[in-house]
């Protein structure tokens, strides 16, 4: 890696921008997992405060496969490439339609293996989605793997715990019991990012708790990113923050907690037909926003939204957590 070059005494400062200049930030392709057995995960729900269980009787997983489908009806009309992959009946894994929690797929051809807090989300990790994923010609050189964390109680969770700034070389990292401060600095290392530490915290009941996921309360795009700073109580933390994201040249669309709770922070930019970028969301998203959010976000790219209202509400995430970016070499 560029390491490697710099040690040998080459021009470090060129070597490094040339090397982040190399990665993109936005990918045309994701993989997507259709559910079977979508339910509220009662083990996901001791952490997860934006699950509530639902109060009549509808066909909870009926619908979640309606708007699953839709979404992907919606993603794949503005020319991205959707890998959609069928969850097994027999695994009984509620949470499956949120694959980015224990894979990312990276351009070097790595891949990172996650530990996930909740017993039965380890289900998800299967071989053959990875086997679907060269099968569309994608190429998956190195595994790194860290699951043998969940041996001693350790988690961070893929990319809902780890919000990357591929170009720039940063990983940011709200600290939770889904988001542990040791391996994600491991994980930095191995991936050779940036590590920027924090903890994000959202009311309870009055009470002020950590938010289980990074990619809840904020997103990154090339040029901008969506975050949520009234959830970083520690004013160093976020100045810290901040910093790093005008630094970097983003421009920072500021949202509030209670945007927060209809997963606005929850947005992710791809890649559609002739090189159109997108900020995708969820319907409840894109109307919690202001209009001057909407204008500054569509400065830089159009906004992509769909209903995912029984997603949201039982499983406690929303478009981002959907989407597994695919950013490995073509073979």
């Amino acid at each position: 890696m560029f390491y490697d070059a710099i040690n040998q005494g080459l021009n470090g400062r060129e070597l490094y921008n040339n090397f982040c200049k190399k990665m993109k930030q936005v990918t045309n392709t994701i993989v997507m997992i259709r559910p079977v057995r979508f339910r509220m995960n009662e083990q996901t729900a001791v952490n997860n405060y934006y699950q509530k269980n639902s109060d009549n009787k509808i066909d909870v997983n009926k619908n979640a496969q309606e708007e699953f489908d839709a979404f992907v009806g919606k993603l794949r009309s503005v020319g991205v490439n959707v890998i959609v992959i069928e969850d097994k009946l027999e695994n009984d894994t509620p949470d499956s339609i949120f694959p980015n929690n224990w894979v990312s797929f990276h351009e070097n051809g790595d891949i990172g293996l996650y530990p996930m807090f909740a017993v039965n989300r380890r289900r998800e990790r299967r071989s053959e989605i990875l086997d679907a994923v060269e099968n569309e010609g994608f190429e998956i050189k190195n595994v790194v793997d860290y699951t043998s964390a969940e041996e001693d109680d350790v988690f961070l969770e893929g990319t809902g715990s780890i919000v990357l700034d591929r170009e720039n070389r940063k990983a940011y990292c709200a600290l939770s019991p889904r988001a542990d401060e040791d391996l994600f600095i491991e994980f930095c290392e191995d991936f050779e990012y940036t590590p920027v530490i924090f903890t994000a915290y959202q009311t309870v009941e009055g009470e002020r708790l950590a938010i289980y996921h990074t990619n809840v309360m904020m997103g990154i795009g090339e040029t901008f990113a969506v975050v949520c700073l009234d959830c970083i109580d520690d004013k160093k933390e976020r100045k810290n923050l901040v910093n790093h994201l005008k630094n970097d040249g983003k421009e920072i669309v500021k949202i509030i907690e209670e945007q927060v709770n209809q997963f606005a922070g929850n947005m992710l930019q791809v890649v559609g037909a002739k090189e159109q970028r997108y900020l995708v969301m969820s319907s409840s998203a894109f109307h919690s926003l202001t209009q001057n959010q909407i204008t500054t976000i569509e400065k830089h790219c159009e906004i992509l939204h769909s209903n995912l209202e029984t997603i949201e509400k039982l499983g406690g995430g929303s478009a981002r957590c959907m989407m597994a970016e695919v950013f490995l070499p073509e073979k």
